[in-house]
This record gives C-alpha cells, structure tokens and sequence, in this order.
C-alpha cells in the first residue's frame, strides 16, 4: 500500500491550494481519511477528516476556510484549503486508514507568503 501526496506550493496569503492523496496497493477497506500538519519542532497536528460515513471534523484554526473531500472508492482524499494564512505553512501529510492499518504520505510542502 502507498499513498502519493500532490498540490502543494507557494501561495500568497489570501491564496488557495488543493493537496490531492491518492491510495494504491492491494486495499480492501478504506476508513478515516484526514490531513495533518506540521512545522519544526511542533507535534504532528490534526488539521481535517473525514470518516467512511462522510462525517467530518476540523481543527479551529482552519474552520471555515478549509474542506475536507474524500472517495472511499476512488482511494482518494482533498483538502481544499482558501483564505491561506502565513501561519497555515507548514509540510501536509494524508492520513487514511487501509485494510484496518494506519498509513502517512511523504507530506507536501505548503508555504504562505508574499
């Protein structure tokens, strides 16, 4: 099982990006799909999922200006992301859990900044 990342970049403040994670390998059961970030020294931070139910979930910081989209069938999980701010910067990881296991991507690089 592997998980690519895309969609990432440099974006002024204001912007939008839309990183893109898609699932390949042998997979049988898609659950809880979500994007984490994270900056140096910090923890690794929850930002959005979404369950196999479609219910989602947001940290506060980003309530309102990012939306979580996610296709159990399609292996695939959006993070649509408007209203950037210099402080959402950070490398983006996808977070989905395949055949009852939990795996990352490599992490996308998003940077705000004018």
């Amino acid at each position: 099982v592997q998980l690519v990342e895309s969609g990432g970049g440099l974006v002024q403040p204001g912007g939008s990006l839309r990183p893109s994670c898609v699932a390949s390998g042998s997979i049988v059961s898609v659950g809880t799909m979500g994007w984490y970030r994270q900056t140096p020294g910090k923890q690794r931070e929850l930002v959005a999922e979404i369950s196999s139910s479609q219910t989602t979930n947001y940290a506060d910081s980003v309530k309102g200006r990012f939306t979580i989209s996610g296709d159990s069938a399609k292996k695939t999980v959006h993070l649509q992301m408007n209203s950037l701010k210099p402080e959402d910067t950070a490398v983006y990881y996808c977070s989905i859990w395949l055949n009852y296991a939990h795996y990352w991507g490599q992490g996308t690089q998003v940077t705000v900044s004018s």
